[in-house]
This record gives structure tokens, sequence and C-alpha cells, in this order.
């Protein structure tokens, strides 16, 4: 089915208990995390989506509850000189995760056919090129056993220009606003049509795209929160090992552990 992002404008706020609700969904990741850890799985979550789109407020209570040992947010911004002289995607190479680990990308190797198509950063021929290596890069992670979940938060330009207009009024979240926010923001049309592009070319079988309406904070945060715990618990087996006999036996000699 094709995506577009007009269909996902409507703002509809959370009805229900968003306290609750969320204390159930991060329950609810906490677990599926464990899960991972014991059986040694790992995962990858995009986040992309327009610059206020709510990509942070969402990994800050993702990984609330998550054991900090065994996943790694990744904020990615422009490649430095030594990236830029390796392939495009290097840099993330080195960022998988390792058995037992979720790593986070905030961004991430999408901004090939995104910033950098638009801001020329890179040619014609180097982004449309992009679409293969991206969809065999990702088929490789899922052949090996990788979960991928892509992420992507839709916002109006007047939604925008007011998270960004609230930043700038609040001393302790200015510095969320940057240069690039107005540059990105003057060439709308032109991200709108490399995002189609994007989903037109990566939405794949093994690696589908799930665009969320991020007009609502609260709604989006509970939506996007749902389906990464739905794809993480969807990953894992649901079973956990029973106690180790020997710790049970030495907790029972130790403090009288009954089980």
């Amino acid at each position: 089915m094709t995506i577009k992002l007009s269909d996902y404008e409507k703002g509809a706020g959370f009805d229900g208990d968003y306290v609750a609700a969320l204390k159930d969904l991060q329950e609810r990741l906490s677990h599926a995390h464990a899960r991972h850890i014991v059986h040694g799985h790992r995962a990858i979550i995009v986040m992309e989506g327009w610059d206020a789109a709510g990509k942070g407020g969402i990994i800050k209570r993702m990984t609330a509850e998550w054991d900090p040992r065994y996943f790694q947010v990744w904020p990615i911004s422009a490649p430095t000189a030594y990236e830029k002289d390796r392939h495009f995607l290097w840099r993330f190479w080195q960022k998988l995760p390792g058995s037992r680990e979720i790593s986070v990308f905030d961004r991430s190797w999408y901004g090939r056919v995104l910033v950098e198509r638009v801001e020329q950063f890179a040619s014609e021929r180097e982004w449309k090129r992009g679409y293969d290596e991206i969809n065999e890069f990702e088929a490789q992670q899922v052949d090996g056993g990788t979960a991928i979940i892509k992420i992507f938060l839709h916002v109006t330009q007047a939604t925008q220009d007011k998270r960004l207009a609230d930043r700038l009024s609040v001393p302790e979240k200015r510095w969320k606003v940057t240069h690039d926010d107005f540059r990105n923001r003057a060439k709308r049309a032109d991200y709108l049509d490399a995002m189609h592009d994007m989903f037109r070319q990566t939405d794949t079988r093994w690696a589908p795209w799930k665009v969320f309406d991020g007009n609502s904070k609260k709604a989006a945060r509970i939506a996007v929160l749902t389906h990464i715990a739905e794809r993480l618990e969807a990953s894992v087996p649901k079973s956990l090992p029973d106690a180790d006999p020997e710790l049970v036996a030495l907790a029972k000699e130790a403090f009288g552990y009954k089980g």
C-alpha cells in the first residue's frame, strides 16, 4: 500500500488515561527487553521524522525501564570527515547491536536519501543507488536474526512551527533549535518528495515502514510505543527459563528462599 503523509495529519488526541497507558506500555517494553537479554536476541529501532516531531520524547519513554547495559541510543548527525571518506553505511555498521542488545537510531542511514539528497550532499547517482544499498543492508540484518522496526513521525508545518516557537520560549529547551531546523523548513516540499520516494523504494517486506501522526504528542507516544512493544514481543520467545537449581539452592542456604 502506498504511504501518503497527508493521511497522517488529523492530530486526534489520546482518548484515555495517558499516565496509566504509558505505565502499562513501559512495563510491556521492559518485559520484552528482558526476553531479548535472556534469549540472546537483538533488535534495531529506527526513528525518523520531521524536526520537532517528537522522536526524542518517545525514545525517552521507551527506554525508561530498560537495562542500560543492553541498549544504546545513537543520535545521528552529519558525518565527520573521516566517515565521509568511507561508504556511507560504514559508520552505521559500527553501531549495530550485538547479542542481547537493542540499538535505537535517532535518525539513521536514511539521511542518504533525505537530507543528503535535498541538500545535495550526495550526487543524484549516489542517493539513487542508496535505495538498493539500504534495502540490502537491512536484509542482511534481518537474515542474521536482527529485528528491524522503522518508525516515521509526521507533523504538519503548523505543528512544527508551534513546537519550534515553544522551544525558543523555554531557556532549557532553546539548545534544541538549530539553523538546520529553518534550512529544512524552507525546503519542506523537497523533503516531502524525498520522503515519499523513500517510502516507495524502502518499504520492504522484511523491513516495513510504520508512519504515525505526531500532531498530538500523547496520542503519538502511545501509538508508537504500542507498535514497538508488539514488534519486540513478536520477535522473541514468550517463555522464560526456570531459575537455576544451583542458584535456588544457594538462596535457600543464604536467606531461606522458598521459591
